[in-house]
């Protein structure tokens, strides 16, 4: 199987400065912004944006962990795994703007039920959406806001997000075949389904 490198750490960390520079332009400064990431890996990338946007605006924003494990859609068919703690910054969520954060956009499934498990929470004034990959083979209409690396696919492969504070390393790879082959048989099948 093939593996390979499409973000090390340097590109990593550049595209986390890009969105955290792009999320205070859109939200015209840090008030009333509040990051919460997706575990696992999301939560780590929401305290990085947090920190990046509180040494550029010289503000503290806010960020916790929203765990959706609960509420999606696919419990029966995915392994089910302990749900984690959601979170959430002292002032809550209520006409706050709400930054979801998360480590791969791949079907739409997980920020659906991250709406979900939102709502139960309070009302936000706004939800955007940042993700360090997004990589299509959506089956939900939901779109970043706010990407790091679009990285089209083929759905055969596995992108696989590596970050220091989990996996001792900062990486983005993707593996699960040769990408050629992967990629001729993905445009053949987009042809018949044109």
């Amino acid at each position: 199987m093939a593996v390979r490198t499409v973000l090390q750490q340097a590109d990593i960390d550049r595209a986390l400065t890009r969105i955290a520079h792009e999320i205070l332009e859109s939200n015209r400064g840090a008030d009333g912004l509040v990051l919460l990431g997706i575990p696992t890996r999301g939560v780590v990338l929401a305290e990085r944006l947090a920190a990046s946007i509180g040494r550029i605006a010289a503000s503290d924003v806010p960020a916790g962990a929203l765990d959706v494990t609960m509420y999606r859609d696919d419990l029966g068919r995915n392994p089910v795994r302990a749900p984690r703690p959601t979170s959430l910054p002292a002032g809550g969520i209520d006409g706050a703007t709400v930054v979801l954060v998360d480590d791969v956009l791949y079907s739409g499934r997980t920020i659906r039920a991250a709406f979900d498990a939102l709502s139960d929470l309070g009302r936000a004034r706004a939800v955007r959406l940042a993700v360090l990959v997004d990589r299509g083979h959506r089956e939900f209409p939901i779109r970043a806001d706010f990407v790091g690396k679009n990285l089209p696919s083929s759905t055969r492969e596995r992108i696989n997000v590596h970050l220091h504070e989990i996996d001792g390393d900062d990486a983005v790879t993707i593996d699960g075949g040769d990408a050629d082959v992967a990629s001729a048989a993905d445009a053949a099948e987009a042809g018949r389904d044109a």
